[in-house]
């Protein structure tokens, strides 16, 4: 099946037309060739609904700019509401990425730099093993060694602050890969204080930025109908509760049509502010090897095609809950073309997943109303991406 090459024919005078306008090449997908994606998509992801019980799903896909969307089942069990591409759906984790390309964007800025450490920004932890942590060390997960999560017991700022004075890392700043929550939260609690807003604020504007029209850290009012419930393990209705760093952590909620237009943007398709083009390229330098994965600034990469085997590893219980030794690129590596990007992000109710490859301009995201493993959504997405590469 040579899906590719056949639609590149039929999307080649449409996406010329639309680059000599200077427009946003955002091609809508033709019925023949919708329905042999939503084939493709149907074909792995209804197994995984199945299994896992999943109430709701919504799937986008890009090609060369050409979008798909495949949405199944319900946002709300009671009411009975359909899943759309507008339904919005919590991110988790994959809102770390937005962390990351503010942090790039100050850099840029000049406010900032990822080699500071952070006391500079933060005097009240001058004296404390942050001064020997480096911005770059918080966005890549190699501070030293922080949990997986806020201790339950920091429940205000002056808590927050004792919590980072008294932290002790369990390893050399740089050397040993530990995915945590607290870590990123001091970044992006950083790239507001640099910047001088709240970080709300910065990434409401970089939502705008994106071309992302429907994207929230607070859902207002009017957009509560569209905001789907997650559903726990006891299958209860459950959206996420505020807590501290929350919010730069995994406090971000999109739809499929924002979602997959940011995946867009990564891989150069459509417009953007100069210097948030720039920064959105920033977030894909490689700096670390940590076991299957290239570590860049919250993104993972691998080159591309890669083993399903090996990008499941790097997605796997193991890289998150435990400490993986990381060896630094000397000089970190360039963003390049020809790597699978990914992240995966989860709530206590919600499960998401967002990949791309650069050089074939192809990436999916998947938006659940339901937490199911890495491995299944890892393992349906390379499905997906490989058929589509064929």
């Amino acid at each position: 099946m040579i899906l590719l090459s056949r639609l590149y024919l039929k999307l080649a005078s449409a996406l010329l037309a639309c680059a000599l306008s200077g427009l946003s090449c955002a091609v809508a997908a033709q019925p023949d060739q919708d329905a042999k994606v939503r084939q493709i998509v149907d074909e792995a992801m209804r197994p995984v609904i199945a299994q896992y019980g999943i109430p709701g799903l919504a799937v986008a896909v890009t090609i060369d700019g050409a979008r798909y969307f495949v949405d199944y089942g319900v946002a709300s069990k009671d009411p009975q509401v359909p899943v759309t591409r507008d339904t919005l759906f919590e991110l988790g984790s994959i809102s770390k990425t937005f962390v990351a390309t503010l942090t790039a964007a100050a850099e840029i800025d000049g406010k900032l730099s990822l080699n500071d450490h952070v006391s500079k920004y933060m005097p009240e932890l001058k004296g404390s093993a942050l001064d020997n942590v480096r911005l770059l060390d918080l966005a890549t997960h190699t501070a030293g060694g922080f949990p997986l999560q806020l201790p339950d017991t920091v429940k205000n700022q002056k808590q927050l602050v004792d919590y980072f004075r008294a932290w002790k890392p369990k390893f050399a700043p740089g050397t040993s890969r530990s995915y945590a929550n607290p870590s990123i939260g001091l970044l992006g609690m950083i790239t507001a204080k640099a910047r001088g807003e709240s970080f709300g604020t910065l990434a409401q504007r970089l939502f705008a930025d994106l071309g992302m029209r429907r994207t929230y850290i607070n859902v207002p009012a009017v957009e509560m109908k569209s905001y789907a419930w997650g559903y726990n393990r006891d299958d209860k209705p459950v959206r996420v509760t505020p807590a501290l760093l929350a919010t730069e952590a995994y406090g971000v909620k999109s739809n499929a049509v924002d979602m997959i237009r940011f995946v867009e943007v990564n891989m150069g398709l459509g417009a953007v502010p100069e210097k948030i083009g720039r920064a959105v390229q920033a977030t894909h330098t490689g700096y670390f090897r940590a076991g299957e994965i290239i570590q860049d600034l919250i993104w993972e990469q691998y080159p591309y095609p890669v083993a399903l085997e090996k990008i499941v590893a790097g997605n796997s219980t193991k890289m998150i809950m435990n400490a993986i030794p990381a060896t630094a690129f000397d000089p970190p590596m360039a963003p390049r073309g020809d790597v699978i990007l990914n992240k995966t992000g989860s709530t206590g109710g919600f499960g998401a997943y967002v990949a791309y490859v650069p050089d074939r301009k192809i990436g999916i995201v998947m938006l659940a109303n339901k937490g199911y493993p890495n491995e299944a959504r890892v393992t349906a997405a390379h499905r997906i991406l490989s058929r589509l590469s064929q």
